[in-house]
Parts: C-alpha cells; sequence; structure tokens
C-alpha cells in the first residue's frame, strides 16, 4: 500500500470507500490493498476502520486476515474517544473473548493492543 497515492483522497470520503470496498467483494473489483490504505487516510476517526474490520471478519475472517491488523492498526490509531474500539474485540476474537482475555493477550499482541486502548483510563496524546 503506498502513501503516496492517498493524496488526494479527500479527508471525508470515509463513508464512500467503505461501500466501495463492501460492493466489491463480491465482484472482486478493485484492490482491496489500495482501498484500506484510502480508507486509512480518509477516516478521522476509525469508524470506517472498524466497521471493515468486522465486516471482512464476517465476510470469511480467513480469506481476509492479512487485512485486519492494517485495519485494526489503524484504528486502534485513530480512535481516540474509543468509540468503536470495543466492537472488535468481539467480531473479531469471538463472543468469549472477555473469558480470555489473559491467554489473547499473552499469545497475540494485536489483540493486546486492542485491549488494552479500548479499555485505558485516561487520555492519550
Amino acid at each position: 500500500m503506498s502513501e503516496n497515492s492517498n493524496k488526494n483522497v479527500p479527508a471525508d470520503a470515509g463513508m464512500a470507500i467503505y461501500e466501495e470496498i463492501v460492493n466489491s467483494i463480491d465482484s472482486g473489483s478493485g484492490s482491496l490493498d489500495q482501498l484500506i490504505c484510502d480508507l486509512k487516510h480518509a477516516d478521522p476517526n476509525g469508524q470506517f476502520l472498524c466497521s471493515t474490520a468486522r465486516f471482512l471478519s464476517a465476510v470469511d475472517r480467513e480469506r481476509y486476515a492479512e487485512y485486519l491488523p492494517t485495519l485494526i492498526e489503524g484504528a486502534i490509531e485513530k480512535d481516540r474517544e474509543r468509540r468503536y474500539l470495543g466492537q472488535l474485540l468481539k467480531a473479531i476474537w469471538g463472543d468469549d473473548y472477555a473469558q480470555r482475555v489473559e491467554e489473547l493477550c499473552a499469545s497475540d499482541d494485536l489483540f493486546r493492543r486492542l485491549h488494552k486502548r479500548a479499555f485505558a483510563t485516561g487520555t492519550f496524546d
């Protein structure tokens, strides 16, 4: 994913890019790598990054596994108010993630980072 290629993406295009991702899943049209790169640029608060991660996981977690870390890391970075991050835990790691927090934190760095951010106290700069 080229960071330079998304300079012309409007900062308010998150919904349109999310819709393009959703609509292109069945047809296979479009480059998912590029769309996700554009979405990272256009999503100011992580809402569409979280929604895309949840959507791809629901459609076929194994098929889209390579894209999930990029989406989740982008959401961790952008969702400073923690409005959308909590939804990812259940959607990506399952309904029983709360009973497996210690195990998942020890074995999955992405889960650990997401859980730490979602349940953090205080503010982030």
